[in-house]
């Protein structure tokens, strides 16, 4: 029986992405023999899900959860490989079963959450369904003072948002949320725009050609005349309400009894560098290997 070193277990963790226990029994089985270990861990689960593991998953659903009373919400991405199963009936039964872990968990640590079992029956799926899935991110909203709620809304499985209103509905809440959905304002409220956004958005509009040679009252006054358009067009309050364009958000909410606080707005996928695959280099590779 050869001595296994540590050196050949780590080269069979970096080619498989398996455990060092699960890579040490497997040399031993092999006698050491990295690529008979390799073959012999194709023929069991875990290196079919590892090795799925390196693929990037940016297709997928959002989900949410929001408590009867409206005091918290959660919302979590799941992702897969290909848009196709993210339409797979046993993908969404996961993502369901995932969304109502973090809601009773009432947490955003996906680590936590899905440690034991959880990851277990995301294993198994991988091997059922052949694709890499993952849990990205998840996110509690509270409605934390009295009289605030939190209203849902996912669009096509691909958009979710949370909004927390200070008053109003859980519908006027849902129907907040559908707007962002649609306009992904960057703010809730003005006052939320992040000052270096507003000094890039300055910087554009003193270097466009209508701003030369103007007095320095004129132009200060243009500046802050467009900065006070940029802010209308990108904070949700000052937006006109998308199911009636002749009223702004606030004004709509207003008239619901309430007011906005917040929002969270998740899209599957985005801030994810997806692959741009060469099917036709990846066949060639494929065909000179065998």
């Amino acid at each position: 029986m050869a001595a296994i070193s540590a050196s050949q277990v780590k080269e069979l963790r970096d080619r498989t992405g398996l455990g060092m226990m699960e890579c040490k029994s497997a040399l031993t089985e092999a006698d050491g023999d990295i690529d008979v270990a390799i073959e012999n861990l194709r023929k069991n689960s875990g290196l079919k899900a590892a090795k799925k593991s390196g693929r990037t998953a940016a297709e997928g659903i959002v989900v949410t959860r929001v408590a009867e009373d409206g005091s918290y919400g959660v919302m979590v991405e799941i992702n897969s490989e290909t848009d196709f199963v993210a339409r797979d009936d046993n993908f969404k039964a996961f993502a369901d079963r995932i969304a109502d872990a973090f809601f009773a968990a009432k947490s955003e640590d996906v680590a936590a959450v899905m440690a034991g079992e959880l990851e277990e029956v995301r294993e198994q799926l991988v091997q059922k369904i052949g694709e890499n899935i993952s849990v990205r991110r998840s996110v509690v909203v509270e409605a934390a003072p009295q009289g605030t709620l939190v209203g849902e809304y996912v669009h096509g499985g691909r958009i979710g948002v949370l909004t927390v209103l200070n008053g109003g509905s859980a519908e006027a809440g849902k129907d907040v949320s559908m707007h962002v959905a649609a306009i992904n304002p960057a703010v809730a409220l003005p006052g939320d725009m992040p000052q270096e956004h507003l000094d890039a958005e300055k910087a554009i509009i003193m270097a466009q050609p209508d701003m030369a040679g103007k007095p320095e009252q004129i132009a200060e006054k243009m500046v802050q005349g467009r900065l006070k358009k940029y802010l209308a067009e990108n904070s949700l309050t000052e937006q006109p309400f998308v199911k009636d364009p002749n009223q702004s958000v606030a004004e709509f909410v207003k008239a619901a009894g309430g007011e906005v606080v917040s929002f969270t707005r998740f899209e599957v996928g985005e801030g994810i560098e997806k692959e741009e695959v060469d099917f036709a280099q990846e066949v060639m590779e494929q065909a000179g290997r065998q």
